[in-house]
């Protein structure tokens, strides 16, 4: 039986030990075979781009741990007249269950992986392991292990000269690039203070049926259990916490406390394990401080957004003004250059990385968001204050004991702070 535990423990003895030049394909003109491994909304999304990413081009293999949603993604793609000439996947090549991974990946040159963040770490090494680049979902973990894992890959990544690309959307948006350059220049002064918001509704929901083993269920709503998402801060949030870390020049915060819950969420048989409001207080090394608010309530106003507050003026990113700089002298900046599309353009950048032999390599700051995502959960869960050493040396390991949909999720009780154990 697979699990988590044995399958890092065995790779990691593994691991390459030589140099691999993993530029076959730099001068353009062999077809580069692509594998998509998790194909619901956002791995559906992800293949689209990347079939939009490079002339010469082929969805080759796809996995899914339901072939409904492997077979339902296929439609849709298969149903855009603008790619539609670039899929050749066959029954052979449509692998269904939680080891289609190992398929797709053997037969493929670059891999798409779009699956729950549980599975992000396994994935990942699996891949780089087997020489491919790799486009990678945010969050790249939901645990410390997790994130340790991450990073030791990305790193075995840029030995062997492969590409990893962060699918933390917001560095490739042109107003925020252009906004955070702004930052860095010094347009705010040396940075105080910094707000990051994800305050939205509620999301999708799937109906158990009396055919479905308790794994099976969780697994279709994998967004409502902590071993699968990570939680909603996690999952979600994390983009707004990585744009505060890239205005802070990729530092992390030294320490953390916060609090959250359930106020709607109040039934474990529907909505399984997670909160639906956190909000925290981070602190750096310099004394500046973030506060972290994010929400998943109907009939509450919405926000999503990062701000900055420097000693000269303050900043607003947000994906409706596409970035804004504001001055203390009253003068206001508004991007104004050409918009993009910030998830076509992380293929954009994948694609050509791998084709002109610049391997890209975003592992240090999708692993550290990451964290910085589950310290703040971890904060939250247990109603303490968490260093950033706890928070990366943890052993929380939410990982199952095996992955079968035979086998028993993770056993768990909705977090009380104050009695949950920082571990």
């Amino acid at each position: 039986m697979t699990t988590r535990r044995t399958f890092l423990k065995t790779s990691a003895g593994l691991a390459a030990t030589s140099v691999i030049a993993a530029n076959a394909h730099a001068q353009g003109g062999d077809e580069l075979k692509v594998g998509l491994i998790g194909c619901g909304g956002r791995g559906t999304g992800a293949a689209s781009q990347a079939l939009r990413a490079d002339r010469n081009v082929k969805l080759w293999a796809m996995s899914d741990a339901f072939e409904d949603r492997l077979n339902q993604s296929l439609t849709v793609l298969q149903n855009d007249r603008e790619i539609a000439n670039k899929i050749d996947v066959p029954a052979a090549r449509k692998h269904v269950g939680f080891d289609g991974y190992r398929q797709v990946i053997a037969s493929c040159d670059v891999v798409l992986l779009c699956t729950p963040p549980q599975f992000r770490p396994i994935h990942l090494r699996a891949a780089v392991q087997a020489n491919k680049h790799v486009f990678a979902e945010k969050p790249c973990a939901v645990d410390a292990p997790g994130v340790r894992s991450v990073i030791e890959t990305c790193q075995d990544a840029r030995r062997r000269n492969l590409s990893v690309v962060s699918g933390l959307c917001l560095r490739h948006d042109n107003g925020f690039k252009d906004s955070v350059q702004r930052i860095h220049d010094g347009a705010i002064g040396e940075i105080v203070t910094l707000q990051a918001n994800d305050l939205r509704g509620p999301i999708w929901r799937r109906e158990r049926t009396a055919d479905m083993s308790e794994m099976t269920w969780q697994m279709r709503n994998w967004y409502y259990y902590t071993w699968l998402s990570g939680d909603f801060n996690v999952e979600q949030h994390v983009h707004f916490l990585d744009v505060c870390a890239w205005v802070m020049r990729d530092q992390y915060p030294v320490r953390c406390y916060g609090t959250g819950g359930r106020q709607v969420r109040t039934s474990t048989e529907t909505f399984g394990h997670i909160y639906d409001h956190f909000a925290v207080c981070y602190e750096y090394e310099s004394g500046a401080k973030l506060f972290s608010t994010c929400r998943q309530q109907t009939g509450c106003r919405n926000d999503m957004s990062a701000h900055a507050a420097g000693r000269r003026g303050t900043a607003l990113l947000t994906e409706r003004r596409r970035g804004l700089v504001l001055r203390t002298d009253g003068n206001e900046r508004v991007y104004e250059g050409p918009t993009n599309n910030m998830y076509q353009t992380e293929h954009d950048v994948l694609f050509a990385s791998i084709r002109n032999a610049r391997p890209i390599n975003n592992g240090e700051y999708m692993a550290k968001s990451t964290l910085m995502a589950i310290q703040a959960r971890m904060a939250c869960y247990t109603g303490q204050m968490v260093t950033w050493e706890q928070a990366m040396n943890s052993r929380e390991d939410l990982s199952p004991a095996g992955y079968t949909f035979d086998s028993r999720p993770p056993a768990a009780d909705v977090a009380i702070p104050g009695v949950t154990r920082l571990v």
